[in-house]
């Protein structure tokens, strides 16, 4: 499968890139049950060029982090040199730049060139790029030279076996590493019949390797079909999707396993990587199909969080467990040993923080805190500086102590608690403690001030000097980057 700790994508099976159903917990159930290679689900430029790499040291994971907080992709060592990143695009400097986002930590980028949903093809992606084969050139070309992986597209077949050899031939001469050909038009849907001949053709056109995809229904319904789809499509390899979605035991050698085996196994990858409840939930119905409505499937679908679908699988304990465990690692994080994920932008010293109100005592602050050390080490109060950005109006704010600064990445809901994000930055980077529940007491904070009594001298509020910007204003004078 891999050459010099390259990719190579002749003789494997993989599981196909499906949105909503690519995501961690079902990439590495398959490579648990045999697969070779595992793809993400489509992931759009324009979303991923805005992410920030993190890396999570409570989950063990790599995520990639939209300016909202959503993870639009996450990552783990177990999948490793197998895992390839599938992206909707329709332009080349763009696709280069999410390509370098994520080179390091994926195996190979892949293009969708084959999806005929509207949510791909609105913006010129996915199979409405069949239509412009220079732009297809365009991008794979940026591609190839532009990073150090491997690249591969996915297409669908073109009206004639002419037209979709010729575009084969094409692709080829870009310099990817494979391509992956879905045996229909894109106006075809699983319903339609597979056209084998054009998978056949494509294959018998190139040198690089052709992984056949598409043949889920009507071809591979057990494991033994897979090389059986293989031998009969002339490609090198295949790529399962709806097949290994509805039980991805399929990729499993020694025979298929029961779904409630499957469910569960995937169930467990889920709540050990903190899974949306809502995604784990679509993929589960998704496994049940039309035992839906079955006792076991009612129970998943009235779930509406990751410890409801535990208790509706029977895995309570074992969700318990993964949460005892993450909470443990975060209490390690946060303990005061060295800071872990600090990322150096120009002068201001950033991690990813998330002020969280229900850690701390109720008349407890991080800031309160960062003001009775500055006190104590006779430093000029804290300074903060605040911006809002204009698109959802939420905040971040740089702190300034001993003419340093520090932030968090994220972005708040309020000016209090951006600055309350930046006052834990600089307090997890120095070791001091910042009041969380189930702190030894510092000594920092006066009794008088635990117990949420007043202080007459106005307390952290009144006393901290604070300026707060509009981002959109104060655009290039000095302040705050946005």
């Amino acid at each position: 499968m891999a050459a010099a700790g390259r990719l190579n994508f002749s003789d494997i099976t993989a599981l196909a890139p499906m949105v909503r159903v690519g995501t961690l917990p079902m990439r590495l159930l398959a490579l648990d049950y045999g697969a070779d290679v595992v793809y993400s689900e489509e992931l759009i430029d324009i979303k991923m060029a805005k992410c920030q790499r993190v890396v999570n040291d409570v989950l063990q994971t790599v995520d990639f982090v939209a300016p909202d907080e959503r993870v639009m992709f996450r990552t783990c060592e177990r999948e490793t040199g197998r895992v390839v990143f599938q992206m909707g695009t329709a332009d080349p400097e763009r696709a280069l730049v999410v390509a370098r986002l994520v080179e390091h930590d994926v195996a190979a980028i892949d293009v969708n060139m084959g999806c005929p949903k509207e949510y791909s093809t609105k913006g010129g992606m996915g199979a409405a790029l069949l239509s412009d084969p220079d732009k297809i050139e365009a991008i794979l070309q940026k591609l190839v030279a532009g990073v150090s992986i491997p690249v591969t597209c996915k297409i669908r077949i073109l009206p004639s076996l002419e037209d979709t050899v010729s575009l084969v031939r094409r692709i080829e001469r870009t310099g990817v590493s494979a391509v992956a050909v879905h045996g229909r038009l894109k106006e075809e849907r699983p319903r339609h019949p597979l056209h084998l001949d054009y998978i056949q053709a494509a294959a018998g056109a190139v040198s690089i390797p052709v992984i056949a995809n598409g043949g889920s229904l009507d071809l591979v319904k057990t494991n033994k079909d897979i090389e059986d789809f293989r031998r009969t499509s002339g490609a090198s390899s295949v790529m399962l999707a709806r097949a290994a979605m509805w039980n991805a035991s399929v990729f499993r050698a020694g025979g298929p396993l029961p779904l409630e085996t499957v469910m569960e196994d995937y169930l467990k990858h889920a709540i050990r990587y903190n899974n949306h409840a809502f995604n784990t939930k679509y993929c589960l119905c998704q496994m049940l199909r039309d035992k839906v409505e079955s006792p076991l499937g009612r129970r998943v679908q009235a779930a509406q969080t990751s410890g409801e679908i535990s208790e509706a699988l029977g895995l309570q304990e074992f969700y318990q467990q993964i949460q005892d465990q993450l909470q443990a690692r975060r209490d390690a994080a946060s303990s005061g040993g060295p800071a872990e994920g600090l990322v150096m932008e120009g002068d201001v010293t950033t991690m990813v923080v998330r002020f969280e109100r229900r850690e701390y005592p109720p008349h407890i602050t991080p800031k309160m805190f960062l003001l009775e050390w500055s006190r104590k080490e006779k430093l000029p109060q804290p300074l903060y500086e605040t911006v809002q950005r204009s698109q959802d109006r939420s905040f971040q704010s740089v702190v300034t102590v001993e003419g340093k600064r520090y932030r968090s990445t994220l972005w708040e809901k309020s000016k209090k608690f951006a600055e309350q994000a930046a006052a834990v930055v600089f307090l997890r980077v120095r070791g001091v403690p910042e009041g969380r529940i189930g702190e030894e007491d510092s000594g920092l904070v006066c009794k008088r001030k635990r117990e949420g009594r007043p202080d007459r001298g106005g307390g952290e509020e009144g006393s901290n000097k604070r300026r707060v910007f509009d981002a959109q204003r104060e655009a290039g004078s000095g302040g705050v980057s946005v």
